[in-house]
């Protein structure tokens, strides 16, 4: 299984402590390179990096990074940064057959998160998304999480930054198949901007949107200096594997 980590975009939250969102470093390491990591303990056999902004710079980068991880990492560049991620996931995925792990380079996840979430898979299901019932956490920055609404089943009925009713919020880890591309296409096609969030919720409408709670497993979404500074003071400790091998 691959794994494919979306570190396209500007990253103008962090650039007060950084002029590379991906390559912010997390108590020594880089943001890219915990979540290839992790993306590796969690059993993926090769990461694509979907690049855009500063592309050259980031690229330049993996061929060590992936020698120090131990792991084949590649480089899929998005032609227009600057459109919603959804974009970014259909550029990553062109070149991935079969599921794959989907996280954003600026999330980082306990080891428990990405090892369940990759045996999350089944015909009932075309994505399955990590969630936090914690909708309250101090980790989770509510002027800029991703809401989810939940049906009976535990499947998302609504997902989206500004819904009005939520019951839990999205961690940014996903197993994606090949439908959840074709889900963000088809919203496109609908005139849709081309968001992750607008290819979820048509599958979310097809009721093949699944979701998998953490407990209470950390994780953390590094965009702004706040967020920072707890991910420098609490990841080691969380991410013992990683820092333990670094």
């Amino acid at each position: 299984m691959d794994a494919l980590i979306i570190a396209a975009g500007f990253g103008s939250r962090l650039r007060d402590i950084s002029d590379s969102k991906p390559m912010t470093p997390i108590a020594g390491i880089p943001l890219l390179e915990l979540g290839v990591r992790q993306a590796k303990a969690a059993g993926a056999e090769r990461v694509v990096v979907v690049t855009g902004h500063e592309a050259d710079r980031l690229e330049a980068a993996l061929p060590t990074l992936s020698e120090r991880a131990g792991i084949p990492v590649v480089a899929q560049r998005v032609e227009d940064w600057s459109k919603p991620n959804g974009w970014s996931v259909m550029a990553g995925a062109s070149v991935i057959a079969g599921d794959y792990l989907l996280m954003m380079s600026d999330h980082i996840f306990s080891d428990s998160i990405l090892t369940r979430l990759a045996r999350q898979g089944g015909a009932d299901r075309g994505v399955t998304l990590a969630i936090d019932r914690r909708v309250d956490s101090p980790l989770v920055d509510p002027d800029d999480a991703t809401w989810v609404k939940l049906d009976g089943r535990g499947f998302i009925r609504a997902i989206g930054k500004t819904i009005p009713d939520y019951d839990a919020v999205d961690c940014g880890a996903f197993l994606a198949t090949p439908e959840l591309t074709q889900a963000i296409a088809a919203a496109i096609a609908e005139g849709k901007a081309g968001s992750l969030s607008e290819g979820m919720q048509r599958l979310a409408d097809a009721g093949r949107a699944a979701t998998m709670e953490i407990g209470g497993a950390w994780w953390l979404d590094v965009d702004d200096p706040k967020m920072h500074a707890l991910a420098e003071a609490e990841a080691p400790a969380q991410l013992t594997g990683i820092y333990a091998a670094k």
